[in-house]
């Protein structure tokens, strides 16, 4: 087969950037710190321990985090960064404001890392440690966390409000689609969203399902009632458990709600509803094993999406400022 020229140019700028991506997953790796900063593990999950005991929420916060950190140009710890004069950051987004949480838990385990570890640890990889221990001190999976990321040293209002996250009302179609562009499967989309079996959501994010949508368990929509009223703006953040059994621990029981049509955002709930997904659903309500290795699988992923490596970045010194 013979390439013409503007072929042959796209076929090695495409081999150039697979190689680039390659090679920057590659430098990832989970013993990173380990002549570095020794004690990072021990100080994250010491941190996040002290939080979590005191407020169970706090680790569906830090998962959530990670999240949306990753979903907006990649795991570079953009999202922890607060607004100035001349920077509007992620935080006040449409999909994040009012609504993330847990940054004085990240803000606590970066002073400790430190002053253990001066300028050594960046604030991507704490998220992304922390995000594996939350799920692990409420029950879940452990898994190895690659390291190595280095911080941005901007953070973008604009993408982060430019669809990119998934919404409470998003459909299959349009879920499957966000996650695919951050390459990430179906299964991969499914298995994260099981995240859901920890932590709360706001009433201005269910409201519209528990009052007008008609694949939703009767009891369970008049349950979420009584704590959301029918009227906007009243009672707008009065908040419900996303998982109505085992809110405080990490399981499959999730997908066993979406089965019996108490999912309480429309989002959770399109996972179930006679689509291409309802047969992992079933799977992981009928298998937690099969659950938590899928979602292991999909976190390391998520970790790995656009990682930023030496030289680019800066290892910030607070995370919510660039240095």
């Amino acid at each position: 087969m013979v390439l013409s020229s503007s072929s042959s140019s796209w076929l090695l700028s495409s081999l150039a950037l697979f190689l680039v991506v390659t090679a920057g997953r590659s430098q990832l790796s989970p013993n990173y710190y380990h002549q570095s900063c020794p004690k990072l593990p021990f100080i994250v999950k010491s941190v996040v321990q002290s939080a979590v005991s005191k407020q169970p929420r706090l680790a569906a916060s830090i998962l959530r985090l990670f999240f949306h950190d990753c979903f907006v140009n990649g795991c570079d710890g953009s999202v922890l960064v607060d607004d100035t004069g001349s920077l509007k950051g992620e935080k006040t987004a449409a999909p994040n404001n009012g609504s993330l949480r847990g940054f004085e838990v990240i803000d606590e385990i970066k002073s400790k890392v430190e002053a253990a570890c001066p300028s050594l640890v960046s604030c991507a990889d704490i998220l992304t440690i922390a995000a594996r221990d939350s799920v692990l001190l409420l029950g879940g999976p452990n898994w190895e966390v690659k390291l190595g990321r280095r911080d941005s040293k901007t953070a973008s209002f604009n993408d982060a409000n430019s669809g990119v996250l998934p919404r409470p009302s998003s459909s299959l179609d349009t879920l499957i689609s966000l996650f695919q562009a951050q390459g990430l499967s179906v299964k991969d989309m499914v298995a994260l969203s099981g995240g859901h079996t920890i932590g709360k959501a706001r009433c201005i994010s269910f409201r519209d399902r528990i009052y007008n949508e008609t694949n939703i368990d009767s009891l369970f929509a008049k349950a979420k009632q009584m704590n959301c009223p029918r009227s906007s703006g009243s009672g707008d953040d009065n908040v419900a458990n996303l998982d109505i059994q085992t809110t405080n621990y990490f399981d499959n029981s999730y997908f066993k709600n979406l089965i019996n049509k108490r999912g309480l955002l429309h989002s959770d709930q399109v996972l179930f509803n006679g689509g291409s997904t309802d047969s992992l659903v079933q799977t992981y309500s009928q298998n937690g094993n099969a659950f938590n290795c899928d979602f292991v699988a999909a976190m390391i992923k998520m970790g790995d999406i656009k990682p930023l490596l030496a030289p680019n970045g800066e290892i910030r010194k607070n995370c919510r400022r660039v240095n």
